[in-house]
């Protein structure tokens, strides 16, 4: 029980540090594209934090597996680097009681991914769809922030405003640059500029939103030109637009486990072997991490981890390839992803075993050799 606690705890130490690692770099990719999208003002900054928190799960159940796999590599790697584990093989610690060991801490990993997979991220996502279509009923009006130019209607409107009420009722100092389309050809006519000391919305009762400004200029021509049209208002509507927030999250991911389960559609069934694919993914990298951590103190602690890499993303490249094939009716529903996991449980086995029956051969060479001398 002792050697267990400590390989356990070096273990969930390593995997751990390898994971928020790898969190992180997931994480930062995916802010800076929900950053990007709420300085153009197409999401509400208020809801940046919300939306990761709901898709944290969904990056959880796609690292832990790496984690763990990388986490053995490093872990046992260093330990075999150091020669603790000559001390353990000394003292009677076989790689098969290795994976015994090992095999505790990856059940944990497993179930743990496995709530992820099956109960928490369709739930997490189907928030995130919710948040998502609530910010496609927001204008422009709503997303403003004073002292800023934002970018909408895809950068065919640029609109600014110096100061904004906490109610965001009223606005001062608007100003507002739009690309004016010809509705005949498609091509450019210029740009229409608008400024004015004040702005107020107005809500019309078909749903529509206005911009009310007061006290301003409207300019319209090309700019390089000398024929523009210089118009002084009173009293200004603008039309306010509704900027589309890209869920970019497929209606599969939404669905509860137990509608993928009873429904007979092809790509509902995709989703809930790949949803089942993830817990026993953990399972077979346990037991291909085990051996390829096995290094000589001579050749370094990192000789084996790129072919490693290489053989995890293969194993997952060809469970995405494989779902593909399921979702278009290329491979029977009843083989699944099931085959994949086969076909790398018996890569793993043979890896795990190749040393065993590496010696088995040379003694089972040695031994006909030794029959053939004694025959002649």
């Amino acid at each position: 029980m002792i050697i267990f606690r400590y390989l356990f705890r070096e273990l969930l130490i390593t995997l751990t540090a390898v994971s928020a690692v790898l969190l992180v770099i997931v994480m930062s990719g995916r802010f800076i594209k929900y950053l990007a999208q709420a300085a153009q003002g197409i999401l509400d900054p208020g809801v940046l934090l919300t939306i990761m928190g709901y898709r944290l799960p969904g990056f959880l159940q796609l690292v832990l597996p790496l984690g763990l796999f990388l986490g053995i590599l490093l872990t046992y790697g260093r330990m075999y680097l150091e020669s603790e584990m000559a001390a353990l093989s000394a003292s009677g610690m076989s790689q098969g009681r290795l994976l015994k060991y090992t095999l505790a801490p990856a059940a944990f990993v497993a179930l743990l991914v496995a709530w992820l997979s099956l109960i928490l991220v369709p739930s997490g996502l189907a928030e995130v769809t919710r948040i998502m279509n609530d910010q496609d009923s927001l204008t422009e009006f709503d997303t403003l922030v004073p002292g800023r130019f934002q970018k909408l209607r895809d950068g065919s409107r640029v609109t600014y405003t110096a100061e904004l009420s906490e109610d965001r009722t009223e606005l001062g100092g608007v100003f507002i640059s739009e690309t004016v389309v010809s509705r005949t050809d498609g091509h450019e006519r210029g740009l229409s500029i608008v400024v004015a000391e004040r702005g107020s919305l107005m809500v019309q009762e078909d749903g529509s939103r206005y911009l009310v400004l007061g006290n301003g200029y409207r300019y319209d021509g090309r700019p390089g030109q000398a024929d523009y049209r210089v118009i002084k208002y009173d009293t200004y509507g603008v039309l306010l637009a509704r900027p589309a927030a890209s869920a970019e999250l497929g209606k599969l991911a939404t669905v509860p486990t137990r509608e993928l389960y009873a429904s007979d559609n092809l790509e509902y069934q995709a989703e809930f072997h790949w949803r089942l694919s993830l817990p026993l993914l953990v399972f077979v990298v346990t037991i291909l991490a085990v051996p390829l951590s096995k290094v000589n103190p001579r050749q370094g602690r990192y000789l084996k981890l790129l072919p490693a890499i290489l053989l995890y993303i293969a194993y997952l490249g060809t469970l995405i390839a494989a779902r593909g094939a399921l979702e278009q009716g290329r491979t029977p529903l009843y083989l699944g992803l099931w085959w994949v996991h086969l076909l790398f449980l018996g890569v793993a086995l043979l890896v795990f075993y190749w040393e065993s029956f590496s010696l088995w051969m040379a003694a089972y060479r040695r031994r006909w050799a030794g029959l053939r001398t004694h025959h002649v």
